[in-house]
């Protein structure tokens, strides 16, 4: 019994990519874009573009993550805290100072120097609650910085708007944590991800 045997393809004609050239060729080899060799040393210098290019990309790809390694456990937690906090200001742009009432006026931008992530329970007096929401409101800078969190008046108002269950709850003790460098990583992407859905949500 004969096996039938395929014809090759002939390869079909191409045109030059060298612009000034333009000249229609059948490619001899795989990826073959010029015609000749002539036309080979005029295409070089795209050549060497997307090679730099192709090289740059790597090269701030290795330099990112040698920065990663670099990072300590001090510098994870401020960027994650960074997420969180800003995750914060996008989450209650609509809502006056948990403080004061205090609302922005039509030139303030939202998540600009003058709204803070304010903790009901400071970080200092509970790191267990320094990336929960619920302890965490958009303060305004003099309530926050100036009157050291106005914790009276953020108190009254933050029953008001979470309940009193939720703040017993807050004000009540926690079990100590230490966060892994695995978890806080893992905490900055979770907020980093939330945040770029809520400018989304703003921007629509």
């Amino acid at each position: 019994m004969r096996t039938a045997i395929k014809e090759k393809k002939a390869p079909k004609p191409k045109k030059c990519r060298v612009a000034s050239c333009g000249a229609s060729f059948v490619p001899q080899r795989l990826g073959q874009a010029v015609c000749s060799p002539a036309c080979a040393l005029k295409d070089a210098p795209r050549n060497e573009q997307k090679a730099k290019k192709a090289i740059d990309q790597r090269d701030r790809r290795e330099i990112k993550v040698r920065k990663e390694e670099l990072k300590s456990r001090a510098d994870h937690l401020r960027e994650a805290q960074a997420a969180v906090n800003e995750y914060v200001r996008l989450r209650d742009a609509h809502l006056p100072c948990i403080s004061c009432d205090s609302m922005p006026n039509d030139n303030d931008l939202i998540t600009g120097s003058r709204w803070d992530a304010g903790h009901y329970r400071s970080v200092g007096a509970c790191p267990e609650l320094r990336f929960e929401p619920l302890n965490i409101h958009r303060q305004c800078v003099k309530c926050n910085r100036n009157l050291s969190g106005n914790a009276v008046e953020y108190r009254i108002r933050l029953v008001q708007r979470i309940g009193a269950d939720m703040v017993a709850w807050i004000e009540g003790p926690h079990q100590p944590r230490k966060y892994t460098v695995k978890e806080i990583k893992t905490i900055k992407a979770e907020y980093r991800a939330k945040n770029r859905e809520l400018k989304k949500g703003h921007a629509a």
